[in-house]
């Protein structure tokens, strides 16, 4: 019996964990104008100072990578080959509408340099990439 409540224990503790652990909304992704919206609020400060970008260029970027993230979504199903490739299209898609802001290849490679950044500290705090 004590081992019947034991288990049932576990159950319920795993089970409310797991429903703790979703995000608000049941799991749903932020549409796309909620999601620029929290990235100019949250990264765009953070890039001007960084990169030496202006308000307008800023935006633009986010709006680029932005549609990056939605190009680049769902790509762990691919090969490794597929996605290499993938990747690559996107990338260079990236800096064909970055150039046509337009920035120079400094101000692409402090933007990416930027990115970079903000991906090694998101990692370092365990969130991943």
């Amino acid at each position: 019996m004590k081992k019947v409540f034991g288990l049932l224990t576990i159950a319920i503790c795993c089970a409310f964990g797991s429903l703790i652990a979703q995000p608000p909304g049941g799991g749903q992704q932020m549409d796309p104008a909620q999601m620029l919206e929290m990235m100019k609020q949250r990264v765009k400060p953070q890039m001007m100072e960084k990169t030496k970008l202006t308000d307008a260029q800023c935006d633009k970027v986010l709006e680029i990578q932005l549609w990056s993230q939605g190009e680049t979504r769902g790509m762990r199903e691919l090969s490794e080959e597929d996605r290499a490739k993938k990747m690559k299209e996107v990338n260079d898609e990236k800096t064909k509408k970055m150039k046509a802001i337009p920035l120079t290849d400094d101000q692409i490679k402090s933007v990416n340099e930027f990115y970079e950044e903000m991906r090694k500290n998101r990692q370092g705090r365990g969130g991943g990439i």
